[in-house]
Parts: structure tokens; C-alpha cells; sequence
């Protein structure tokens, strides 16, 4: 992670932005972090990003945790039509 004062990332904002792709960049203003650029590689990391940042979807898995843990979900292996085989991917 590199921490980068603002007016330098304003006045070279493409190498920080490339640099994002392969380290976190704290944005500092006044000497005391402001922002942070985050780079993607791939769609699929802006994806993931987005999914791990949503509100909606973490209260949705923290629901399906606490359903869990009070006993009330439903093991992959029961579910119809799977087999312990067929499973075993999801736990990779």
C-alpha cells in the first residue's frame, strides 16, 4: 500500500491509477489520508468489489449466517437432486 500526497495524484493521475492495479494508493491531504484508488484488472474484480462493498447483499449474508447457525439451513448435500459429489466443487 503507498500513500500518495493529493496534488501529486492530481497531477499524474494515470501512472496512480495504473499503479492501483497492483497496490492499493492511500490519497493524503494535509498529511492525513483522504481517499484510497483501488484498481481492477477485470470486470470481474470491479464485480467483486462491488459485491463485497453492497449493503444489501452483506445484511443478505449475514442473514443466511444467523439462519445457519439458529439451525435453520438446509445442508448442500440435502438439497434435491445433489449428490456429495456434486457438492464438493462448492467447497473449493
Amino acid at each position: 500500500m503507498r500513500q500518495v500526497k493529493l496534488s501529486e495524484v492530481k497531477n499524474r493521475f494515470s501512472k496512480y491509477l495504473r499503479l492501483a492495479k497492483k497496490e492499493k494508493v492511500i490519497v493524503t491531504h494535509h498529511g492525513k489520508p483522504a481517499g484510497i484508488l483501488v484498481g481492477f484488472t477485470t470486470e470481474d474484480d470491479w464485480f467483486d468489489y462491488r459485491l463485497e462493498h453492497d449493503p444489501r447483499f452483506l445484511r443478505r449474508v449475514a442473514a443466511a449466517r444467523k439462519s445457519l447457525y439458529e439451525g435453520k439451513g438446509i445442508r448442500i448435500e440435502d438439497l434435491p437432486g445433489q449428490s456429495r459429489k456434486d457438492s464438493d466443487h462448492f467447497r473449493s
